[in-house]
């Protein structure tokens, strides 16, 4: 139950914008621009912060973000790691998955890459407290209902 201080400091919550940017591509050009000027939000700013945060990761990676924009123009946001699609796709060498899942077989991944996309999944906040099994069962729906097999070990 929230204190009663910390009921009257809240602020105010403008909007909740969700974007996809390229990680460490950050600039107040579209998608990025539009999206925050709306609101009155400072985009060298969030740029700068964003593309600190997300230096550690390849260039063009798609990058989740999740920004709050307050009544006082100001900004808080998170930033979570790739979907899994896009992981199965680098790790399948594919560009997209199948059109007929469970019928034509995209590509194939192992147990391993599965293993090592909910490694990195486990790290987001939305994961954070899942068992590692449970976030491998999802991935591998995720993988079948691309038409990417997963198999025990690649030949």
């Amino acid at each position: 139950m929230a204190t009663l201080k910390e009921i009257l400091t809240r602020r105010p919550v403008a909007a909740t914008i969700r974007l996809t940017v390229p990680a460490g591509g950050a600039r107040p050009a579209p998608p990025v621009g539009p999206a925050l000027g709306q609101y009155r939000l400072n985009l060298m700013a969030f740029c700068k912060d964003f593309n600190a945060r997300t230096q550690k990761y390849k260039a063009e990676t798609p990058m989740a973000v999740t920004i709050t924009a307050f009544k006082d123009n100001t900004f808080d946001f998170t930033v979570k790691s790739p979907s899994v699609t896009w992981y199965l796709k680098k790790a399948a060498g594919i560009e997209s998955g199948s059109g007929r899942a469970g019928h034509v077989t995209a590509s194939t991944v192992s147990v391993r890459h599965v293993y090592e996309i909910a490694k990195v999944k486990q790290s987001d906040p939305y994961c954070q407290y899942m068992p590692l099994e449970s976030i491998c069962k999802s991935v591998i729906g995720t993988a079948n209902s691309m038409g990417i097999q997963v198999v025990k070990d690649l030949e």
